[in-house]
Order: structure tokens, then C-alpha cells, then sequence
């Protein structure tokens, strides 16, 4: 894990030169954006994985045009976003992230998630703990809040340029039960990290995602005392499928007072 660290780190390198530089932008297939950075992120990542583990698999957002019969027969994976946050990156905001996860017969092993714009580092797996590393600092261990402090109103972390009526309609039914809610509007990955971290308490996502999306930071929440489960209420998979986009999902403390209640809506 400490390995991948260092590698999302140099990714991250790899992208500042392009942050509010005027970059050009292309549109992929599915009118989603790419830049030069998103592909210079990809090949530091993929050739240092290759070195670190040869015989470990890469699927990533710039390299996922692997067949369904090739991805069935994968046992480990490693599932990579080398710029999550694209369109937050083009509009000169600091709010995206280098996303790298191990994937092992379809659950998170560990995940990495980095800032470029500060070397800022969150990592963590299920039963391995989670931590927060600032540059040039020593790494923090993060843990999820199962409540708000005295005072303090309950935080839903929600995206800042997606939602849908089933969320809105979610929300309005957790402030009936919960109080009053304060939202928290982030870009990429950095929803997930704010929960892990206890400075939100849950992350309900009924719009699209990517794979790549949210498994690295899936790791940071599990290992940070949260979990990511369906709305079906089953933890939350990455099985090889055909469409790589991801079902609905809610994150949220395993021990959260109100996790109860918030079930019952759905």
C-alpha cells in the first residue's frame, strides 16, 4: 500500500503542469472529458504498477476497453481513476484526485486517493485502519464519526454537479428524521474522504458513477470504520461485469446511531 502511495503522489506531479494551463480538451465516446493530464497521470501509474506487481492487471478509466471474457478470469485487479474529477480539473478548482485501488475477487483490499494541488494523501483498507497524510507531515489515522458533535448539525456529503429527484427525495426524508442537514458539496473522490475523516457523516449517491470512481476511496472509508453497501443493503462490489458503471450506493459509519432509520427510507 505504502508503494501506491508514492506512485499516486508522482501521478500527481505528472498533472500539475496542466492544471489551469489552458489544457485542450477531447471528448471520449461517452462525452465524458479528457486531457493530456488525465493521460500522463495513466501511463505513470500503469508503468509503476506493472513494476511493482507484473502479474496483477490495471483497469483504468484511460485503458478500459478490456473484453468482459479477459476480466472474468481476473482474481486481483488493480482499478485505477488517474484523474477523477476531470471537469472540477478543467475549471481550475483543486478538487481532483489520483484514485488507485487493489480489488480482490470483486471486494477492496486497500485504496489510495491523492491531491495533486497539495500532496495531500488518504489511504486505508478493511481491517488494515486509515490514514491522512499531509505533505511533509507525518500520516494521521482517520476514523468516522457515528454522530455530530454536541451542537453541530448532521452532514450529508453530496457532488457538486450531480444529483437526481431519488437523492433530493432521500435527503428530504434523512432531514425528517435526523434534523436539519448541512450539505457538504465537494468534487471526485473527496466525498468518500470527508466521511472517513469525521468531518461528514454519510454519502448517499443516487447517480452515476465509474468503477474507478469510488473503489480507492471505498477502501479509505472501510478502513476508517465505514462501510459503502447498495441500496439493497448489501456491501457494495465490484464484480466483472460488462458495463463498468457502478449501482446506486450509500456510505455511512458501520456504527452510526441513526444508520437504522437512514436504512428504513430506502
Amino acid at each position: 500500500m505504502h508503494e501506491v502511495v508514492k506512485l499516486a503522489l508522482t501521478a500527481g506531479e505528472a498533472i500539475l503542469p496542466f492544471w489551469r494551463a489552458d489544457v485542450a480538451v477531447t471528448n471520449k465516446a461517452d462525452d465524458s472529458p479528457v486531457t493530456a493530464a488525465d493521460l500522463a497521470a495513466h501511463r505513470v501509474i500503469a508503468d509503476g504498477l506493472l513494476a511493482l506487481a507484473p502479474q496483477i492487471p490495471v483497469l483504468s478509466e484511460e485503458d478500459c476497453n478490456i473484453a468482459l471474457a479477459e476480466r472474468q478470469n481476473w482474481s486481483r485487479w488493480w482499478l485505477v481513476d488517474p484523474l477523477d474529477g476531470t471537469k472540477e480539473f478543467i475549471a481550475g478548482s483543486e478538487e481532483f484526485t489520483v484514485n488507485i485501488a487493489l480489488i480482490e475477487n470483486g471486494e477492496v483490499v486497500f485504496g489510495v486517493v491523492s491531491m495533486p494541488t497539495n500532496g495531500r494523501c488518504y489511504f486505508g483498507g478493511r481491517g488494515m485502519g486509515a490514514w491522512r497524510a499531509d505533505a511533509g507531515e507525518a500520516a494521521q489515522l482517520i476514523q468516522v464519526r457515528n454522530a455530530p458533535a454536541q451542537g453541530e448539525r448532521f452532514t450529508v456529503v453530496a457532488s457538486r454537479r450531480h444529483s437526481s429527484p431519488e437523492q433530493e427525495a432521500l435527503l428530504a426524508g434523512l432531514g425528517a428524521a435526523v434534523g436539519e442537514l448541512e450539505l457538504a458539496n465537494i468534487g471526485s473522490s473527496l466525498k468518500f474522504c470527508l466521511l472517513a475523516e469525521g468531518s461528514a457523516d454519510c454519502y448517499p449517491r443516487l447517480a452515476p458513477t465509474s468503477q474507478w470512481d469510488t473503489a480507492a476511496a471505498q477502501g479509505v472509508v472501510e478502513g476508517a470504520g465505514g462501510e459503502v453497501i447498495g441500496l439493497d443493503g448489501l456491501p457494495f462490489r465490484y464484480p466483472p461485469r460488462e458495463s463498468l458503471l457502478n449501482p446506486y450506493f450509500l456510505a455511512l459509519p458501520v456504527n452510526a446511531e441513526w444508520r437504522q432509520a437512514f436504512l428504513n427510507l430506502i
